[in-house]
């Protein structure tokens, strides 16, 4: 038996595990399933013959090592900054390793290690970035292979609410970690460029500037900017392309309704509010307002942020209970944002039944023959559940299909690496599809340049 060992058994881990122990007879695979938490351990390997949960604390090197040292490749899905040590580890045993997260610089700094130790770091081989990457780049590769040169390239990706789930006015429900969607966009300017002209977003900004994109099927949703959509411009091989950005999907009026609670100062999470154990949900909202000696606190919202009574966003706000004088935060020592967290968890938490969905979409322009031409691609996920979610089938299941890649060889090249060359993605996306992971690629006019806009 081939030991896989899968360090963090969170919420996105489901899909991950289920297929691996699917695939763990045939593939004589056995899974030992690490997290602080037994118990959560022990729910996700379901008393499987082939799966044994373990009880780990990652800050106690011995048992970690141990576990490593036991191990034919590794998974790492722990949050991101915990990643560095396991790879260490990784290195002294000569293991493989599989995170789903973004290469840190610390992470990069091991690509050399990797290499004369013929070792596969496989890193952000999730959803977003994951998918993203070998779905853009298995077009960008076709394109060349015709001769075509990239001139636009613009992608966007949203964790949402399935349809027949949409139960709430701001169309969303969490399918992920809360606190992210609460900071979103903060901690830096978002930037990217547009008809080779370089543009910049600050985050009391980001949220009023989107495009609108349509899914057949799905109809209209907005997207807003990612914090850097140059990052990946030179390790695409895009380094003269004249647009590229990337940005995050939610449904039409979620950014504009979003923006007003950014103004409020709602999101901040540099502070801590005094007293916050005992504020009533109507006393967070109220301390952000001018003191008035007779307006309510609704009276001073709606003029503040100048939002007329019959304006959708109104019943936006008063559907999360932010007027609520009976709920308390009960939270010390809260920043805003967790108090914003907290209010949200309660109002946009996935019921048992409830399904989200994954939507992506790139747009691919290029010169072929001196023409310019375009490529639309579009993907929709729905989940199955509160448990396997699209999200935890897009990112886990990318993180289990590579790992059985490098198990059995088909995967060869070493290094800290992101999924964007053919011997990764070809298998991979061939192998999605039969989970529903689907791209409808189709030519469309080319939009990318409006002659009547050339100031830029």
């Amino acid at each position: 038996m081939r030991n896989i060992l899968i360090i963090g058994a969170g919420r996105s881990a489901s899909s991950l595990i289920k297929y691996l122990l699917t695939k763990s007879d045939s593939e004589k695979l056995h899974l030992t399933i690490a997290d602080l938490s037994l118990e959560l351990a022990m729910k996700k390997t379901n008393n499987h013959p082939n799966a044994t949960p373990i009880q780990l604390d990652t800050v106690n090197v011995e048992q970690r090592q141990k576990e490593i040292q036991k191990s034919d490749i590794v998974i790492s899905m722990l949050p991101a900054h915990l990643h560095v040590e396991i790879a260490q580890d990784c290195i002294a045993f000569r293991k493989n390793m599989v995170t789903a997260s973004y290469i840190s610089p610390k992470m990069q700094e091991l690509d050399a290690q990797a290499k004369e130790n013929g070792l596969i770091f496989m890193n952000e081989i999730g959803l977003d970035p994951g998918i993203d990457h070998m779905s853009a780049m298995k077009v960008i590769d076709e394109i060349r292979a015709k001769g075509g040169k990239m001139i636009q390239f613009e992608s966007f990706c949203g964790g949402l609410v399935a349809p027949e789930s949409d139960t709430n006015l701001w169309n969303y429900k969490f399918s992920w970690n809360p606190r992210n969607v609460v900071l979103a966009g903060q901690g830096g300017v978002s930037k990217f460029i547009q008809e080779g002209k370089y543009k910049y977003i600050p985050y009391n900004k980001l949220f009023r500037r989107t495009e609108f994109l349509e899914v057949e099927g799905y109809g209209r949703f907005e997207g807003y900017a990612n914090r850097d959509s140059l990052k990946y411009r030179s390790i695409y091989g895009l380094d003269s392309i004249l647009t590229m950005y990337r940005g995050t999907l939610r449904r039409v009026g979620y950014s504009k309704a979003w923006d007003m609670l950014v103004q409020l100062g709602m999101t901040d999470d540099s502070y801590t509010m005094e007293n916050s154990e005992n504020m009533t949900y109507r006393d967070f909202t109220n301390s952000f307002l001018a003191y008035h000696p007779t307006d309510s606190v609704e009276l001073k919202l709606r003029h503040y942020l100048k939002i007329d009574q019959d304006d959708v966003i109104w019943d936006k706000f008063m559907e999360l209970d932010l007027f609520d004088a009976s709920k308390k935060v009960s939270i010390k020592n809260a920043t805003p944002a967790q108090i914003l967290e907290k209010i949200l968890a309660e109002k946009w938490a996935l019921q048992p039944e409830d399904k989200d969905m994954i939507v992506m979409y790139h747009k691919f322009g290029y010169e072929l023959n001196g023409k310019e031409c375009q490529i639309d691609s579009t993907m929709v996920c729905l989940g199955d559940d509160q448990t396997y979610t699209a999200m935890a089938k897009t990112v886990g299941l990318p993180v289990a299909i590579a790992t059985l890649q490098i198990l059995n060889g088909n995967i060869k090249t070493p290094g800290v690496q992101i999924p964007i060359k053919k011997e990764v993605y070809l298998p991979i996306l061939k192998e999605l599809e039969s989970f529903g992971v689907v791209f409808n690629e189709k030519e469309v006019p080319y939009m990318g340049y409006n002659p009547n806009n050339v100031a830029g």
